[in-house]
């Protein structure tokens, strides 16, 4: 059975991980790299437990996508935005509190604001963030700015969108995934 079909548990995202994280998702380095990576710039930055655990797993929907994919034997659709976002998410509220679903569920709309209220930083995207951000819907209207400014989690979305950014640096050593284990663990809306 995959993840998609399983109910989460910290194991089934662990087994999630070592099917595809060795995957490379429009960057230079792997979905695993890039995840240890944002969870080490959140611990670094000081950020709580559950901020820490939804920059370790804020992409999950692409191994999601990856994992249902090659149950169904077919390829991912690289022309059209995937919703990663909300598919982990959706995926991750079975088991993690909204401390750590809503920010992963509010990145990419993060990384929309940032681009709209800072064109320093619409600047300085990654290539991959560049293509991926037409797909997910380019910059935010006036409108929409002020109504995700208003939602709950806003700042902690905004934090990891930098911190997002900032973990796509190809060889940076950073702590392992069993670094991360007991904080996964510790987090859950429920005991395994």
């Amino acid at each position: 059975m995959n993840a998609t079909s399983d109910a989460p548990s910290v194991d089934a995202i662990q087994a999630l991980y070592e099917r595809w994280g060795q995957d490379h998702y429009d960057e230079e380095l792997s979905q695993l790299d890039h995840a240890l990576q944002t969870a080490a710039l959140a611990d670094a930055a000081g950020a709580s437990d559950e901020l820490v655990v939804a920059a370790l797993l804020h992409d999950i929907g692409h191994l999601l996508a990856l994992d249902a994919n090659a149950a169904a034997g077919t390829d991912l659709d690289a022309t059209t935005d995937l919703l990663h976002e909300a598919t982990g998410a959706r995926y991750l509220a079975r088991l993690y509190p909204p401390a750590v679903t809503a920010p992963v569920a509010l990145h990419v709309r993060a990384k929309r604001y940032r681009c709209t209220v800072e064109p320093a930083y619409h600047a300085g995207l990654s290539a991959g963030s560049t293509r991926s951000l037409e797909k997910q819907g380019g910059v935010l209207t006036a409108d929409e700015v002020a109504a995700f400014e208003a939602m709950p989690g806003f700042a902690d979305a905004v934090a990891l969108r930098g911190w997002d950014d900032g973990g796509k640096l190809d060889g940076l050593a950073v702590p392992g995934w069993d670094h991360y284990r007991e904080v996964l663990q510790a987090t859950t809306a429920r005991t395994d």
